[in-house]
């Protein structure tokens, strides 16, 4: 059974089309307005807000808060500095890719994990021997995405402070609406944009700021579906589609290094800490490395037409990522997969991750992936591309 996050009573009424997914337990909503372009133009061209607050949430503090996460994340933990954020995955022994997020240094030992499936029992098992306290404040803890062209215009109007000097990945403590608010310079939109993170139980006030002081803006509310377009246009991959978490894998094939999904500046093998999964990960490095990677794929256009015309038909393309798996080939032979297929609004291109085996995984390559058109199966010229497919300068900027 869904329940409702800190937002829900905004979103209710906002949400005249009474579509609810589910996120982690939580209703989310897939699409406020008739139809999602509406609102993934919010997040290039204006201001928009996101209910991220399904996201798992803990807070890491103590002594040895610093040496737990060392021991957990592939990155060197000692290089967060007090007020950044670091990106980072976790593995299990075998340096299969358990799950990723984000990791804010609240202070000098207090540190706030986000992830997208439950860690808690992870963190604690890995916590043995340490002074360490692990608070899941997953439940306590509301968050907005605020993302877009405009967002930092929104974000002054509404805490009535300058922003133009906290840089990507940066975080800051400050109020909207009366209510403390954590903010950090990140976001899943590939766009510029902030995360605001606040107790629950305050949490609308800042919901109803953001909406009065964003109106000059267009600021709009935005679902999962346009943030869905947005995060692949910018590269950015998504636990259950592009990677099975290995918790939850059942076949060898579900496994993932970091070195496969593309994480080689997020894996540090010479850190001082030993971390789970470094052994494992050594070997495979010292092998050649994996023998997949996760690639950019640009579908062709005109082969896309052209299944159409077979059957009479005008090109209708789903204006929804296509996350399940479809195959990929090189002369007739299965070299890959290609997930989280979907038309890129800003790039005007059909664009898809793809976990190819490495021999075919150089830029320039050509390839091909299925496609069906009335039930008939055919395959769609495709070329590797680097990643991401759109990058704005003002993302970082």
């Amino acid at each position: 059974m869904s329940v409702p996050t800190a937002f829900f009573p905004r979103q209710e009424a906002l949400n005249t089309k009474m579509a609810w997914g589910e996120w982690s337990g939580y209703f989310s909503v897939p699409v406020y307005a008739d139809f999602h372009d509406i609102e993934y133009s919010a997040i290039r061209e204006a201001a928009a807000v996101i209910d991220v607050s399904p996201l798992y949430k803990y807070v890491v503090s103590g002594p040895d808060a610093q040496r737990l996460l060392d021991r957990v994340m592939t990155r060197d933990m000692t290089k967060l500095r007090v007020d950044r954020v670091f990106y980072s995955p976790w593995c299990d022994e075998e340096g299969k890719v358990l799950d990723d997020g984000t990791i804010a240094r609240l202070d000098d030992s207090t540190y706030r994990i986000t992830a997208a499936d439950p860690s808690y029992r992870w963190f604690v098992l890995n916590a043995t021997g340490l002074d360490v306290e692990i608070d899941d404040v997953s439940d306590r803890t509301a968050a907005l995405a605020l993302q877009g062209r405009l967002s930092r215009e929104v974000l002054q109007d509404a805490t009535r402070q300058d922003w133009t000097d906290l840089k990507y990945f940066g975080r800051r403590a400050s109020e909207i609406g009366g209510v403390a608010v954590d903010v950090t310079r990140t976001g899943y939109t590939g766009d510029r944009g902030y995360e605001l993170w606040m107790a629950a139980d305050e949490a609308l006030p800042v919901w109803d700021e953001l909406f009065e002081v964003g109106e000059r803006y267009g600021i709009f509310p935005v679902g999962i579906d346009a943030m869905d377009v947005a995060r692949v246009e910018a590269g950015l991959i998504l636990i259950e589609a592009e990677y099975t978490s290995a918790r939850h894998a059942v076949a060898p094939e579900q496994q993932y290094s970091p070195f496969e999904l593309g994480f080689e500046s997020l894996v540090d093998l010479d850190k001082a800490t030993v971390f789970t999964g470094r052994r494992a990960l050594r070997a495979e490095r010292a092998a050649g490395g994996p023998d997949r990677r996760l690639v950019g794929l640009e579908l062709d256009w005109s082969g896309i037409e052209g299944m159409f015309a077979k059957h009479g038909q005008a090109p209708a393309i789903s204006p929804f990522v296509h996350r399940a798996p479809v195959p990929v080939y090189k002369e007739g032979k299965q070299v890959g997969r290609a997930t989280s297929i979907t038309w890129g609004t800003t790039i005007k291109k059909m664009v898809g991750f793809g976990s190819i085996d490495r021999k075919h995984s150089k830029a320039g390559t050509r390839l091909s992936v299925e496609w069906s058109v009335e039930g008939e199966r055919g395959k769609v010229a495709a070329t590797v591309v680097p990643l991401p497919f759109l990058e704005l300068e003002r993302k970082r900027t």
